[in-house]
């Protein structure tokens, strides 16, 4: 009987395997494993009219990537020329991906050399604008890199933890990004200072020769209406109208204003519904997110829509009728009256 309570050889051995075993690391895919490096961030170039400068909302991105860590920060360009491109001084190296035509533009395009640029440099971070661009191709590259995308952040807490806007910017998310060693996020560019760009930037060139063909889409026209007043999502005065300005006719006059300002001219959703105007010219949470030195609300009530894509303006002046308006709640300035009155 007592012979049945004594340890036997097999278990004292047994043991030590399954301790063994059981410390033993658990197998990552070969794609995990090369996330496993140093720190490192691709910032992502959008579409510039002159392929000589970056775009603005590209600068916030990269201002955005310094406050990540201090490692370095590649930019990846797009442009079907040889033209150089000047750039911040935190910017280490830039990368260019030659592209035919405005095929750079695609979603694929963009995926394909953002998954090549980081087989090859293994980067911790990937930063994207978030803008109607980046919108287009982040969940894609995020769905073959194998990580969750964290859009809109407003605030870089750490190179894992950043603050995004929920429910039309009325609460803001703290969001730990644990998924996967790699962190792809996209910055609302009004949230970040535009990096300054250098005239002594020591950044090197490289090309990007190995970047899969697109074989499934064709890039074939866009249809882009021009103007000779500044970007509305950059520019430094925007002079916006909404229902108030009872027709499009009437628009002319906030054009005018516009440009005596030096400025862009925007719109509610309601103008724009109404036919007033363009969609392009849109300000809140489906147009443009702005966030200028001076807004100029004419006529446009407050909706929570709206507000969520211009109340970070610096200096807010508001006309409207209707006193209790909730556009007066986010106003520097207000009048109460008519735009005509004004």
């Amino acid at each position: 009987m007592l012979s049945l309570l004594r340890p036997t050889a097999i278990s004292s051995a047994n043991i030590a395997r399954h301790a063994a075993s059981c410390r033993r690391p658990t197998p990552i895919s070969a794609f995990h494993q090369q996330q496993q490096r140093s720190e490192s961030t691709l910032v992502i170039a959008e579409p510039s009219a002159d392929e000589s400068s970056l775009a603005p909302s590209t600068l916030s991105a990269i201002s955005a990537a310094s406050k990540l860590h201090s490692g370095p920060i590649s930019l990846l360009t797009f442009s079907s020329g040889d033209n150089a491109v000047g750039v911040p001084s935190s910017v280490t190296s830039v990368i260019q991906a030659k592209a035919d035509g405005n095929s750079s533009l695609l979603a694929e395009t963009v995926t394909n050399a953002v998954v090549a640029a980081n087989k090859k440099h293994g980067y911790s971070h990937i930063v994207a604008a978030a803008t109607k661009f980046g919108a287009n191709y982040l969940g894609r590259a995020g769905a073959q890199l194998g990580v969750s995308p964290v859009s809109d952040v407003v605030e870089v807490l750490s190179d894992d933890t950043f603050v995004r806007p929920l429910y039309a910017g009325n609460a803001l998310a703290k969001v730990i990004a644990k998924d996967s060693p790699l962190k792809l996020i996209s910055i609302r560019p009004t949230a970040f200072e535009k990096a300054e760009v250098s005239n002594n930037s020591s950044s090197t060139t490289e090309t990007l020769d190995d970047v899969p063909a697109n074989e499934l889409t064709e890039w074939l026209l866009e249809s882009v209406s021009k103007s000779e007043r500044p970007d509305l999502g950059s520019a430094s005065v925007v002079v916006s109208g909404g229902r108030g300005m009872k027709n499009g006719e009437n628009f002319a006059l906030l054009e005018a204003l516009a440009d005596k300002l030096g400025g862009a001219v925007g719109a509610s959703r309601a103008a724009v519904d109404a036919g007033f105007v363009p969609n392009d010219l849109q300000v809140g949470q489906t147009g443009k997110v702005v966030a200028p030195d001076l807004y100029i609300a004419c006529g446009i009530s407050g909706a929570i829509q709206h507000l969520s894509g211009m109340k970070d303006s610096k200096t807010i002046v508001a006309i409207n009728k209707d006193a209790e308006a909730p556009i007066f709640q986010v106003a520097d300035y207000g009048f109460v009256g008519g735009f005509f009155d004004a």
